[in-house]
């Protein structure tokens, strides 16, 4: 099965481009998911982010505090190389058993942090979703409720856009319409459909 690895900045539609992609049937590997099923009450993982980030970093509810780790992790670049640290390993395990359990000609793998954190040998090909910063910065005000200084740190700790395009197999500029964005995706359903037969 061939392994699309769809990467992206912050607000730049990786979601967007995948549900697209499910809607020719294809599967949908979600490093963010997988990485918030790792961080659930009692899981070894919520743990050891305890033992790292102290015992605040969990909320009454026993679930992870995700804003105040955040905030850590962007203020703090050493606390954010221990986090990742731990958590990328259990990440990339996580996505091969996925993977590998799959049936179809090619699955998307959706990994916001492909580049930074070393995990292009999990793909065969890297697919790069890309806009300008200030549609990434609006989108994600409009998403997360973000002030534009926390948006450009998050941004500022991604491999830049020349970087991301750089390694980029394909590429879809998400800067225009709904329909324009569809059509590029669909041209590299079909392309991923012949590349894999």
């Amino acid at each position: 099965m061939l392994k699309i690895g769809l990467t992206g900045g912050i607000g730049c539609g990786k979601s967007t481009v995948s549900t697209l992609f499910s809607s020719f049937g294809i599967a949908i590997i979600d490093a963010d998911d997988i990485s918030r099923d790792l961080v659930q009450p009692q899981q070894p993982a919520l743990e050891k982010i305890q033992q790292l980030f102290s015992q605040d970093i969990v909320a009454k509810d026993g679930a992870l505090d995700r804003h105040k780790l955040r905030d850590i992790i962007f203020s703090d670049r050493h606390a954010k190389k221990q986090l990742e640290a731990l958590l990328h390993p259990m990440i990339a395990d996580a996505i091969q058993t996925k993977a590998a359990s799959l049936e179809g000609a090619y699955c998307i793998i959706s990994i916001p942090l492909l580049l930074e954190a070393n995990m292009t040998n999990l793909v065969d090909r890297i697919l790069v979703i890309d806009c300008p910063v200030d549609i990434q910065i609006e989108r994600t005000k409009k998403r997360d409720n973000l002030a534009t200084d926390k948006i450009l740190a998050i941004i500022n700790s991604q491999a830049s856009r020349a970087a991301k395009l750089l390694q980029a197999d394909d590429f879809i500029d998400n800067s225009e319409s709904a329909g324009k964005l569809a059509e590029q995706v669909k041209k590299l359903h079909n392309l991923y459909i012949s590349i894999s037969q």
